[in-house]
C-alpha cells in the first residue's frame, strides 16, 4: 500500500505542486491549507509522513510541529518543514520544535523525493519496531496469563497430592478426569490395614516412640501407596484406608490392591523385626473388600477430606480386625477377582462378621518373607 502523506500549505499553489508531484509518483497525498486543519487530518486518519509550511496564519509550522510532539501517537510521525527563509536559523528552530527534516522553497523536487524516501524508510523501520514491541507484549500477556494458570495449577496438584498419587492428582490438574470432589458412586476396592498390638505398645511405650514407630511405618505403606496408584481415604494412628478404581478407573483393582498388600506385608515384617529388637511386638493385619461406595468431599469450608461412604468400607475394616498379624484377608468378591491372576489365595474359613446377619466365607491371600 503506498504511503499516505500530508501536505501543510497556506498558498493554494504550493499545495496543488506538491500534490501533483507526490501523486505522479504513486503516495497517496492530502492537502491542508493551516495548522488547525492539519491536525483535524491527522487526527481523522493518520499519515506516513507530514510536509509542513512554517509561515502559516494561526498555529505555525513551528506550533505544529511541537503539538504533534506533545502527543505519544504522533511523536515520531516524521515531519519536514519547508521554509524560504534562512535556512540556518530556521533549521535550529525546525529542530528546537521536533522537526526530523527541511525542504528549502522553492523546492527541488529531486531533493524532495530523496527526503521523502529516506523518511518513509526510517517510519517504516520504527512501524516494524512497535509492531514488534506489541506483539512482545502480547506475548509476555499470554506468558504472565499461563504462568498464573500453571502457578494455579500447582497450587491444585499440591492440594490433592494429599488425597492421590501424583500421576492421578497430576491427571485430575489437567483434565484427565472429571471433579474428583463431586459426589458420585463407583466399585471400588478397599483395603483397610492396622498394627496389630499398637493398643498395648502405646500404653507403655513413651509417646516420642510411639511417633518414631509410626512415621517408620507410614512412610514404608505412603510408599507402597503411591506405587500401586492407590488412593488414601485416611490415617488414623496405625489404621490406614486406601482403595482403587477411583477417582481415575484402572484395570483389575483387585489384583492391584492384592499386590499391594503382599508387598505391605513383607515390607512390615523387616520393620517389625527392627521393633522387636526394641522390645515392640507389632505386626500387620490386612483386610479387602469391593463393592460400590459413594466418593466426594467429606467435611466443611476450611477442611475437606476425600472419602468413600458404603458397606465396602465397613466390610474391608471388619475384615482387617479379623486378620491376624501378617494376614491378608479378603472378601468372597475379591477371591473371585483373583483367581487367574497367579496371586496365591487359600481358604480362611467362615466369619461371622459384625454387622452382617450372616457369616462370610473369607479367603487369605499368601505371600511370602522372600
Amino acid at each position: 500500500m503506498s504511503a499516505r502523506i500530508l501536505v501543510v500549505d497556506d498558498t493554494p499553489a504550493n499545495v496543488k505542486l506538491l500534490v501533483d508531484l507526490l501523486g505522479a509518483k504513486g503516495y497517496q497525498p492530502v492537502a491542508a491549507t493551516n495548522g488547525e486543519e492539519a491536525l483535524a487530518r491527522i487526527a481523522e486518519a493518520m499519515p506516513d509522513l507530514v510536509l509542513l509550511d512554517i509561515m502559516m496564519p494561526g498555529l505555525s509550522g513551528y506550533d505544529v510541529c511541537r503539538r504533534l510532539r506533545a502527543d505519544p501517537a504522533t511523536a515520531l510521525l516524521p515531519v519536514v518543514l519547508c521554509t524560504s527563509l534562512d535556512p540556518k536559523q530556521e533549521r535550529i528552530n525546525g529542530i528546537e520544535a521536533g522537526a526530523d527534516d527541511f525542504i528549502p522553497k522553492p523546492i527541488n523536487q529531486q531533493e524532495l523525493f530523496a527526503r521523502v524516501k529516506s523518511l518513509l524508510r526510517i517510519k517504516a523501520l520504527q512501524d516494524e519496531v512497535k509492531a514488534q514491541a506489541a506483539q512482545l507484549a502480547e506475548w509476555n500477556g499470554r506468558l504472565e496469563q499461563r504462568v498464573q494458570e500453571q502457578l494455579a495449577q500447582m497450587e491444585r496438584l499440591s492440594r490433592l497430592k494429599n488425597f492421590f498419587s501424583p500421576q492421578l492428582a497430576e491427571a485430575i490438574v489437567s483434565g484427565g478426569t472429571e471433579d474428583p470432589l463431586k459426589s458420585h458412586r463407583r466399585e471400588i476396592t478397599v483395603v483397610f490395614l492396622d498394627l496389630r498390638g499398637f493398643t498395648a505398645f502405646t500404653e507403655t511405650a513413651d509417646p516420642e516412640e510411639v511417633m518414631g514407630v509410626l512415621r517408620e511405618y507410614h512412610a514404608a505403606m505412603g510408599a507402597l501407596i503411591l506405587q500401586h496408584e492407590g488412593t488414601l481415604e485416611r490415617f488414623t494412628g496405625d489404621g490406614i484406608m486406601i482403595f482403587f478404581n477411583d477417582p481415575v478407573v484402572v484395570d483389575d483393582p483387585a489384583v492391584r490392591a492384592a499386590r499391594m498388600a503382599q508387598q505391605m506385608q513383607q515390607r512390615t515384617a523387616v520393620l517389625a523385626a527392627g521393633w522387636k529388637k526394641r522390645g515392640y511386638e507389632l505386626q500387620l493385619g490386612i483386610g479387602i473388600a469391593m463393592g460400590y461406595a459413594t466418593i466426594g468431599a467429606i467435611g466443611f469450608e476450611g477442611r475437606v477430606d476425600y472419602g468413600a461412604i458404603g458397606n465396602v468400607t465397613n466390610l474391608s475394616a471388619r475384615l482387617c480386625g479379623e486378620a491376624k498379624g501378617g494376614e491378608i484377608l479378603v472378601a468372597p468378591r475379591v477371591a473371585a477377582a483373583l483367581d487367574g491372576s497367579g496371586l496365591p489365595v487359600e481358604p480362611a474359613g467362615e466369619f461371622q462378621l459384625k454387622g452382617l446377619a450372616r457369616p462370610i466365607v473369607v479367603s487369605r491371600v499368601v505371600w511370602s518373607t522372600a
